[in-house]
């Protein structure tokens, strides 16, 4: 039997008519969670996921939610067609679905907290704008360097967000921080030891997982706090320690780091991968972690659960003969 890790994707998967042809395919298993979630929100998420406008659905206090939701939706699809997975991560807002997955959160619970999350990082943004961008080609190394380096020279916030990869670290700061680590990077071009260097600005809605969030942690921490967190049923592992969670408490505490913290994803691969697994499923909307986990672990089965057509694919390589034949019966 394969034993898998289930991956959750975070903001920058979301794309409009995600989960509508699970929802087409598995109505009595995927429509209950999208209207559900409608009824629970006081939003018509459904609508947003599956027609759009693109626009909205990149809203932050939106696209949390509903990355959530969809991702949800692939997940009970494929539980109730795999076996489970031995370990779950989630990249960022992945987390709360692994920590569904885990049996830590009641669903309802983390769609809330989801929900709360987007809604004070948007504010976040509002009241100091902020950007992103995604640093390839050097180790972290260098980019925490250049990020020193530029905060204390001009007294700018940008600080390392997101270890991607070996060569793919985000960056997270102010407008103008941002700015400035990104000349600095263009500037290292053709002088690294064979690395050349790119940036991208990703196109999210705030400046997630630095220092700039530690305005509202006290107010997360709030609605962390009056959530149940049960003990994880399966290892789940931590972005901001890249370490599994022993217990409720320690999960609660670890949403509440992370708000602020760095996603060790890198470190975190290296996690997964330890727990003797041979097959890795990213379990909703896009393919970027499949991307980084090929790169990272390229020794281990990489598959995605983005769509209807992936998934069917998917239980036709890894459920086991009998479990196939049975639940298809």
């Amino acid at each position: 039997m394969t034993r898998t890790a289930f991956l959750f994707p975070g903001q920058g998967s979301q794309r409009v008519g995600m989960g509508r042809d699970l929802a087409e395919r598995h109505p009595d298993l995927v429509r209950p969670i999208f209207h559900t979630a409608d009824d629970v929100l006081g939003l018509d998420l459904t609508r947003l996921c599956w027609e759009g406008p693109e626009e909205e659905l990149r809203r932050t206090d939106i696209t949390q939610p509903a990355i959530f939701v969809a991702s949800l939706a692939a997940y009970r699809v494929l539980e109730a067609r795999l076996p489970a997975p031995v370990v779950v991560a989630g990249h960022s807002l992945g987390e709360y679905t692994a920590l569904v997955a885990a049996g830590v959160l009641d669903w309802i619970t983390a769609l809330r907290l989801v929900r709360r999350r987007g809604e004070l990082m948007a504010a976040v943004n509002e009241r100091t704008p902020g950007a992103m961008a995604a640093v390839v080609g050097p180790p972290a190394s260098a980019v925490e360097r250049w990020c020193a380096e530029v905060s204390d020279a001009a007294a700018l916030s940008v600080e390392v967000a997101n270890y991607n990869s070996d060569t793919q670290t985000v960056v997270s700061g102010t407008v103008a921080g941002v700015d400035a680590l990104t000349e600095r990077a263009l500037a290292e071009r053709g002088l690294l030891d064979g690395d050349d260097v790119q940036v991208t600005r990703l196109g999210v809605g705030a400046p997630f997982h630095c220092s700039l969030m530690r305005e509202v942690e006290a107010e997360f921490a709030t609605d962390l706090d009056a959530a149940h967190f049960a003990r994880p049923r399966i290892p789940v592992v931590a972005n901001v320690t890249a370490s599994v969670v022993s217990s409720g408490d320690d999960a609660r505490a670890a949403l509440k780091a992370q708000l602020a913290g760095s996603v060790r994803w890198r470190q975190s691969l290296d996690t997964v991968a330890g727990h003797d697994v041979s097959a890795c499923v990213e379990v909703g909307p896009g393919r970027v972690l499949t991307g980084l986990t090929r790169r990272s672990l390229p020794h281990l089965e990489c598959h995605s659960a983005a769509d209807a057509r992936r998934v069917d694919r998917l239980v036709a390589q890894l459920a086991p003969e009998p479990l196939a034949s049975v639940r298809s019966a």
